[in-house]
């Protein structure tokens, strides 16, 4: 297999990489991520994954850089909470309703130049919860920085009702679509 390299630092990310046989080089990508409400979601997360990319491509000679950017959006791209009020708020919206995870991924091939960029969209439904199971969640501290102020593979799963998409893509990279373009890449050599 060609070197991998992860432009992130995300647990969540390096793990699900792991989970799929790959040791990713993880070189996170020191970028400003816009946030714009004027464009739609699924380019920001494109293009904030894209910057992370190209960032990350002046620092490696050789390997395929993977680069992603995951948004929560519903109406409105929610990012990560700024403190505990908002995760509050962000969580009181979301209640018995439908959103979209949409993770945006850059692929580059440092050696000969290939660069690719596509994003994944995951249906997610909450059902019902108190103010008090918020309270208790954003106390436990794990919303804190997430996008949508939830992790979906930890507590707050209860409160997931349904989920249409890729669910690797909640958490930070839709792998289905990854491993696809990975192989267009000839990352796995012959597999």
């Amino acid at each position: 297999m060609k070197d991998i390299i992860l432009a992130s630092a995300s647990p969540r990310r390096i793990e699900i990489l792991r989970s799929h046989g790959i040791e990713a080089v993880v070189m996170p990508a020191d970028v400003d991520e816009i946030q714009d409400e004027t464009i739609s979601g699924h380019i920001v997360c494109m293009y904030n994954a894209l910057k992370k990319a190209l960032y990350t491509e002046k620092s490696v000679a050789s390997g395929i850089i993977v680069a992603a950017d995951t948004v929560v959006y519903d109406g409105r791209i929610l990012g990560k909470p700024a403190d505990e009020e908002d995760a509050f708020k962000t969580l009181c919206e979301l209640r018995n309703r439908t959103h979209s995870v949409m993770t945006g991924v850059a692929l580059i091939d440092v050696w000969s130049g290939e660069k690719r960029a596509f994003y994944d969209r995951t249906e997610v439904t909450f059902g019902d919860y108190s103010d008090d199971d918020i309270r208790a969640y954003i106390a436990s501290g794990e919303p804190m920085d997430k996008a949508g102020s939830y992790a979906i593979q930890g507590s707050w799963s209860q409160f997931v009702t349904f989920t249409v998409g890729d669910y690797f893509n909640v958490i930070g990279l839709p792998w289905t679509r990854l491993r696809a373009e990975l192989d267009r890449f000839g990352a796995f050599d012959g597999e």
